[in-house]
């Protein structure tokens, strides 16, 4: 079981940018691959938008992001960044990192056991 904790939500004006952290704890030995989701007030969980596989790297991104968010690892310190440009007011929510029961990425929440608490991301003018 891993244990995963977000950190660097915040008030952003629309356009600006945040970078989230997600440092992965426990048995880190055995990589899997992270994925961010995002919830929406009042929302259920949406389907991830970015992952960071464990092949070589790999990233995925949903289509409302790509070119927008960059999603990338420190594998010496265990953590997976968000780094969000171009916020737009559509993007807030609570983003949530996960990481998968399989070796792939997938943006089905289903398909993630251990996630983190959640960080607020408000972006507003």
């Amino acid at each position: 079981q891993l244990q995963l904790e977000e950190s660097g939500g915040g008030l952003v004006q629309p356009g600006g940018s945040l970078r989230l952290s997600c440092v992965v704890s426990g048995s880190t030995s055995d990589w899997r691959p992270i994925t961010w989701f995002r919830q929406a007030s009042g929302e259920e969980r949406g389907e991830g938008f970015a992952c960071i596989s464990s092949s070589y790297d790999s990233v995925y991104y949903e289509d409302s992001v790509k070119g927008r968010f960059t999603i990338s690892r420190d594998g010496a310190k265990n953590t997976v960044f968000l780094q969000m440009n171009s916020l737009k007011p559509e993007d807030t929510g609570t983003y949530y990192c996960a990481a998968s029961r399989n070796s792939y990425c997938s943006s089905r929440p289903y398909e993630y056991d251990d996630w983190g608490q959640g960080t607020q991301v408000t972006v507003s003018s």
